[in-house]
């Protein structure tokens, strides 16, 4: 059994926790291949007789590997998400970072995690991604997002104004310094913050939510993931701010968008005993009230 395993930056307290990992990924016989720029980090730190093998892109992902395994927040596993593409590798998140909605596996839990991979005692959770169109190619092949599609004014220009329609009927026009469309997943993000509404992974449905609007009386909405929704910009700038999850690009404001549900998902794992309501409680501290 193959598993990958990706992290951005290594921290020095994080030493014990990937070195138990790989030791008992060893000791169950799994054998772990490193993203490139990980292991250069890191190869200092292993024993002499430790060997693993090295990936450096997507192409040398294949059906061959278990999952991949994401050292990090949740921002580490986004990053994962542009490598597994469409090739249907799932994705274990573990936690070495702040909140951790994706990376919902603790560093405490490195010895369930690995009993789960070597018995596949794990579950899967199909994940909806959303795809962006566009009049101009944007984000390379990898224009879908596993959080949110945001639209967002630069610096301390002047408000926009974002023309939304649904299926080319006109919703709204939403003065503010933004707007996002997050799918379930992203609901739990930046979506959050700005007052939208946490929404369960297989509710099938996309968040729109303004940010900072001009007019109180606009709210978030959710609409079925079976719309197309469609933006005109207007803008004193000639350009605004578009991101997928942490990438970005700045654009024309005469570029037109669209946002639909992706043609394939993506699979996180979690362990037997998590659940999404699990996590709401630890992440979010419901049901800790004291009056409970």
């Amino acid at each position: 059994m193959k598993v990958a395993i990706y992290s951005r930056v290594f921290e020095a307290a994080q030493k014990d926790d990937v070195l138990k990992l790989l030791h008992q990924l060893n000791e169950k016989q799994i054998e772990p291949v490193l993203y490139d720029s990980f292991y250069h980090q890191i190869r200092h730190l292993l024993p002499e007789d430790f060997s693993c093998s090295v990936f450096s892109s997507t192409h040398e992902l294949n059906d061959q590997f278990e999952c991949l395994i994401s050292l990090g927040g949740d921002g580490t596993l986004l990053d994962t998400v542009t490598l597994v593409r469409d090739k249907k590798i799932p994705l274990l998140g573990i936690n070495f970072g702040r909140l951790g909605f994706l990376a919902s596996i603790g560093r405490e839990e490195l010895d369930s995690a690995v009993a789960s991979l070597t018995n596949h005692t794990y579950v899967k959770e199909d994940r909806t991604l959303l795809h962006l169109e566009s009049n101009l190619s944007l984000f390379g092949d990898t224009p879908y997002a596993l959080n949110e599609l945001a639209i967002q004014k630069l610096d301390t220009s002047s408000m926009i104004k974002i023309h939304t329609y649904l299926n080319g009927a006109f919703l709204n026009t939403y003065w503010a310094d933004g707007l996002i469309v997050a799918t379930p997943t992203g609901s739990t993000g930046y979506s959050l913050s700005c007052n939208g509404p946490v929404v369960f992974p297989d509710s099938g449905s996309f968040v729109i939510t303004p940010v900072a609007p001009h007019n109180l009386n606009v709210r978030p909405i959710v609409v079925p993931d079976t719309n197309v929704i469609s933006f005109e910009i207007e803008s004193r700038s000639d350009s605004f701010l578009c991101t997928l999850d942490s990438r970005k690009e700045i654009v024309s404001k005469h570029v037109q968008l669209a946002v639909k549900k992706e043609g394939f998902n993506i699979q996180l794992i979690r362990l037997n005993e998590n659940s999404f309501l699990q996590t709401l409680r630890n992440k979010l501290s419901w049901g800790l009230d004291r009056r409970n």
